[in-house]
């Protein structure tokens, strides 16, 4: 906390002669500011230090004793001027005055709740008792609030400006929201400087660029942390780089709020690593943003049409990332991997091949293009994001982190924890033995011409219509989510089917796709207090079922020889509420230690996989059986 003169003056000066070394003051008469000759000309923006008389006067006129920082501060300086970028003068001891709620903020700040937090009820109170330092600026008030005082006795400022459509922001002490304020004209500065075709440059913002470029080397080495700090720093200070390379860092942490890749976008060498994240990023909000590709107007032709295509293949969800050299050979095995849903095994294949990645150029930190791929960017949470950040590569060295835990729970029982308003609250599914999936359409497939259909989400999949063309009316057709279910499984999973299940109807597809294998078929709609629910389970064997039951709320049928681990009365039984799932999660955890068998549930809950439309799971009507079909439609 800086409380002594020694602590301010030399900050001060260094500001001072920064700004004055940007002034132009040869500039003509009316592009110059008249009022700032004179303090570029002595190359000090304050003014001379208030005697100790001075200040004691203001202190017994307000009543207080003012805050360390502040109290110092006029000790150096009477008042200053050019407080950032939109505060022109600072309140000296004789221009401080009560604020008394001049513009009327109370009414609006906080706004009006039952629960206000303790940070609410002071804001509340702040704009009646707070000091105005503000005398001439863009419509910004800074208020130094003596009800909100830390420890030390500092009092926190509060900033307000209505153009910035937001809640005042608050600062601990006068010191931390002038340094704020330095940081505001260096930003502010540097692209004044930009835009002119001039540099700003100084101890400081060399100092920074050095640190820019240390922080790139630490981000390298699996020092994140470290390198994040240093880029947050200078980028406050607006210096280049820091802010498309600490963007990339944020990304791989999951914070994607206000991610832009800044001049990576323009520059050939990485714009068609980042401009196609930045759109699955659209795509994941659903929301447009026609100002993506506007932004590529820098780039050579050939260039900005390869990013524009990439974009559209990101909206149509067949967008490939495809880096070069081994870890582009690692991508393209994962790929595969994480397209039956083994997402597990996708990172292990791409965390073993980190050390070998090579940037795009001196900006490039991490493979960010994973996050465009529809098929690997689900596979990269926060958590493994970090573990990317923490894991040396492109040549460097240092300690290589703990590997994250895997993410998809061993068998079928996690299907029981999803919510009933989960998608995957109900479910039918079939698992195949010694079939993989690329070869389930020639087994469940609705007709000879059925094929994989490009990875969905499982929201996406049930947005397709059931029957296809052609079905007959009764026909109950899944769009079902494929992949592997363990070793020499693979699965057809359909969530929250639209029909109920119906033993009279009910025909599985998974007889037909029996032969010379053997097909396991589940249908489960909870018991959830309001529907009766049911539990199916049937196992068939070179075309014909051999054993089968089904629970529902009061009866338990079965048909064939059950293995005693799958007995549904010792799974299900009589006495027990059917509303806590409990027999169905007993039945499950049977089934995968009998069979073997597993489901990603991080693919199935967040990532894509390939869909297929299955053979009908409800019979035709038989001699004698009619049916109605009732059809919706809306008026133009």
């Amino acid at each position: 906390m800086a409380d002594k003169i020694e602590d301010w003056r030399p900050f001060l000066e260094r500001w001072s002669q920064e700004w004055a070394d940007a002034q132009e003051l040869d500039a003509p008469a009316d592009e110059r500011n008249v009022a700032d000759e004179e303090p570029a000309r002595a190359r000090w923006l304050g003014f001379p230090g208030a005697s100790e008389e001075s200040i004691a006067d203001l202190e017994e006129r307000l009543g207080h004793r003012l805050p360390p920082s502040y109290r110092t501060f006029l000790a150096v300086t009477d008042g200053w001027r050019h407080a950032g970028g939109f505060v022109w003068l600072l309140a000296g001891t004789g221009q401080v005055r009560w604020h008394q709620d001049e513009a009327g903020l109370s009414e609006y700040f906080p706004d009006e709740s039952e629960d206000l937090t303790p940070e609410d009820e002071l804001l509340a109170g702040m704009w009646d008792r707070a000091l105005q330092l503000d005398v001439e600026s863009d419509m910004v008030y800074v208020l130094l609030d003596p009800g909100d005082v830390d420890d030390a006795g500092e009092w926190a400022v509060y900033s307000y400006a209505s153009w910035r459509a937001s809640p005042p922001e608050r600062y601990p002490s006068f010191r931390a929201w002038m340094e704020d304020m330095y940081r505001e004209f260096h930003s502010l500065q540097a692209d004044r400087s930009r835009r002119a075709g001039t540099e700003f440059v100084n101890a400081t913002t060399q100092a920074l660029d050095d640190s820019v470029d240390a922080a790139r080397q630490d981000a390298l080495a699996g020092r994140y942390e470290q390198a994040a700090t240093a880029l947050a720093q200078a980028g406050s200070h607006g210096r280049p780089r820091a802010g498309a390379l600490r963007d990339q860092i944020r990304r791989l942490l999951g914070e994607t709020y206000l991610v832009s890749f800044q001049e990576l976008v323009t520059d050939p060498r990485y714009a068609a690593e980042v401009v196609p994240v930045l759109a699955a990023e659209n795509v994941r909000m659903n929301r447009e943003d026609r100002t993506l590709t506007a932004r590529l107007g820098t780039l050579p032709d050939a260039e900005r049409a390869a990013v524009e295509e990439a974009v559209r293949q990101v909206w149509a969800g067949t967008y490939r990332y495809t880096p070069e050299g081994p870890f582009g050979d690692a991508v393209d095995q994962a790929r595969e991997q994480a397209r039956w849903g083994e997402t597990d095994a996708a990172w292990r294949t791409l965390r073993a091949a980190l050390p070998r990645w090579r940037p795009l150029g001196p900006d490039h930190l991490a493979p960010v293009g994973l996050y465009a791929d529809p098929l690997l960017g689900p596979v990269i949470t926060p958590e493994r994001g970090r573990e990317l950040l923490a894991t040396p590569r492109a040549g460097h060295s240092g300690d290589t982190p703990a590997p994250t835990p895997d993410l998809d729970p061993p068998g079928l029982a996690w299907l029981t924890e999803m919510h009933p308003g989960n998608l995957l609250g109900s479910y039918r599914f079939l698992l195949v033995e010694g079939v993989e999936p690329a070869d389930l359409p020639g087994r469940v497939g609705v007709d000879e011409s059925a094929a994989l259909g490009e990875p969905a989400m499982v929201w996406e999949s049930r947005m397709r219509p059931r029957g296809g063309q052609g079905s007959a009316p009764w026909a109950d057709e899944a769009t079902v989510s494929v992949g592997r279910a363990g070793q020499g499984w693979s699965f057809a999973l359909q969530a929250h089917p639209s029909a109920s299940f119906d033993e009279r109807w009910f025909v599985s597809p998974g007889v037909a796709a029996s032969r010379g294998t053997r097909v396991v078929t589940v249908w489960s709609e909870p018991f959830d207090g309001q529907r009766p629910g049911v539990f199916h389970l049937s196992v068939a064997e070179n075309g014909e079922e051999t054993y089968a039951f089904t629970v529902r709320r009061d009866t338990t049928d079965s048909r064939g020889t059950l293995p005693g681990t799958l007995d549904p009365h010792r799974l299900f039984p009589v006495d027990e509420p059917r509303d806590q799932r409990l027999g169905e999660r007993r039945a499950l955890e049977a089934m995968a230690v009998e069979f073997g068998v597993r489901l990603p549930r991080l693919a199935l809950t967040q990532g894509r996989l390939h869909t297929l439309r299955t053979h009908s799971w409800r019979r035709p009507p038989g001699p004698g059986e009619g049916y109605v079909t009732v059809g919706v439609a809306g008026r133009p």
